[in-house]
């Protein structure tokens, strides 16, 4: 360990801040956000500095730096541009056993600042020890991407609930998993983040009256249309923490590499040389992991609520009484659409969009005279195989044989093809492809010539 990572309590305390100049300032930030009382030395100073000296955030003196400056400090960062200076400041804190941080310089440094996730009252740092500050920051960023903006908000709410819990729970295996089951409640994290103090106190209650067996939970949750990178920031978090993934063909191996690696994972769609699970058994399936009081993330491709039954799934969990929550996920023609170079909608070509499933049920058609309509664009999903009625059924009502088409297969994956052409070959076009694929039709297909960017197949 080239460091001991150390959180300190500055709230207050004297800290002396040598630099005046913009690396200076971000140091500043900081120590204000800490709560210390800064004093601020240097010969010249940013306009920053004189606004906070007008406010009183800080003490400015102005002037070459001087050992006596030290006196009564908890800590001190040299950050002027002259090494010279920086290494004195250094060298004079090492004599009073001072803390002393030199930017850039983490030799001269008994203490070095790391890349700060700031969820006060979490905090997470990232070090490299000075060796790479670059890396620290991406990671740095990565992390902040994983962790939820509402984070402090929830750890403030545990601290206010724990004489509670240990008046409610005698065992510490017995908090422990209330904990887990309070920091992996989606609804309540929400309302938390919310600020709605009525739905928090009713969600909270909840989890004490019932049996720590008996609180699973489902979230539906959309994976996108393929690329892991289009999986939602809260879809990340919710397969990181889930118990059981029930997931279908859609969800591409990408996302699937991206679940909490000891979860169970269970796969429910049509696939060669693996059975097709019925609705009514997902559905199923669902309510008895519940049941469990396990967290059961239902993980559908595109988006849950557009073709993809999550409606009925919902329905299901209603009518049995389980906690569930939704997050939405970009949708295939969305997504596809885009990788394609092919805006949705435009003012000169398509004043609307109609996304339309090519599998109905029986008995159930479609308004072909509406779809055949005039400035808009179609979005078919599963209509592969419906291809050729489909091309038909246009042209019948009234759409023009030579309006482009496209089908996109695989869309946003590596693997992504677009076959191009007119209405009239539809039939044809579809033959080459395989399924997932969408079908587009409208004028805006056209466009894809320009605006292409993804891939060239």
């Amino acid at each position: 360990m080239d460091y001991f990572p150390l959180f300190c309590k500055l709230q207050d305390r004297n800290c002396l801040l040598v630099g005046g100049g913009e690396i200076a300032e971000r140091k500043a930030r900081l120590l204000l956000e800490a709560g210390a009382s800064i004093t601020v030395n240097a010969v010249t100073f940013s306009e920053q500095f004189l606004v906070w000296q007008d406010q009183k955030q800080l003490t400015l003196v102005q002037g070459e730096f001087k050992a006596e400056l030290l006196d009564d400090k908890w800590l001190v960062i040299a950050a002027t541009n002259c090494d010279k200076t920086n290494q004195l400041v250094s060298i004079e804190a090492e004599k009073r056993r001072i803390f002393c941080n030199v930017v850039d310089s983490p030799k001269d440094a008994s203490f070095i600042m790391p890349s700060i996730i700031d969820r006060s009252p979490i905090m997470v740092a990232v070090s490299s020890a000075g060796h790479a500050p670059v890396l620290a920051r991406l990671l740095r960023e990565k992390l902040e991407a994983i962790l939820p903006q509402h984070l402090g908000k929830l750890a403030r709410y545990a601290g206010y609930l724990r004489n509670k819990v240990k008046l409610s729970y005698k065992t510490l295996t017995e908090r422990r998993r209330f904990w887990e089951k309070l920091f992996n409640h989606d609804r309540l994290a929400q309302a938390i983040a919310n600020n709605d103090s009525e739905r928090v106190e009713l969600l909270t209650n909840e989890l004490f009256d019932m049996s720590l067996d008996d609180r699973g939970e489902v979230v539906l949750v959309g994976a996108g249309p393929g690329d892991a990178g289009l999986l939602t920031l809260k879809g990340l978090q919710q397969i990181q923490q889930a118990d059981i993934i029930v997931y279908d063909r859609l969800v591409s191996d990408e996302i699937m590499n991206l679940v909490r690696r000891d979860a169970q994972r269970i796969f429910v769609g049509k696939r060669v040389g693996y059975h097709c699970v019925s609705q009514e058994q997902i559905n199923q399936l669902l309510l008895e992991q519940a049941q469990k009081g396990l967290r059961v993330v239902r993980l559908k491709g595109g988006d849950p609520f557009i073709f993809g039954r999550g409606g009925e799934e919902l329905e299901a969990l209603f009518n049995a009484n389980i906690p569930f929550s939704v997050v939405p996920g970009i949708t295939a023609a969305s997504g596809c659409s885009a990788y394609s170079g092919i805006p949705l909608t435009h003012r000169d070509y398509a004043h609307s969009v109609r996304l339309v499933t090519g599998h109905l049920k029986n008995g159930n058609h479609l308004d072909w005279q509406s779809l055949a309509a005039e400035k808009q664009t179609l979005v078919f999903y599963m209509g592969l195989s419906q291809a050729e009625n489909i091309s038909n059924q246009l042209i019948k009502h009234g759409m023009n044989a030579q309006t482009p088409i496209a089908i996109i297969e695989e869309g946003t994956s590596t693997k992504q093809r677009v076959i191009t052409g007119l209405l009239g070959d539809l039939a044809n076009l579809a033959l080459q492809a395989h399924s997932p694929s969408l079908v587009l039709i409208g004028p805006v297909v056209a466009l894809r010539e320009k605006l292409n960017w993804f891939s060239n197949h």
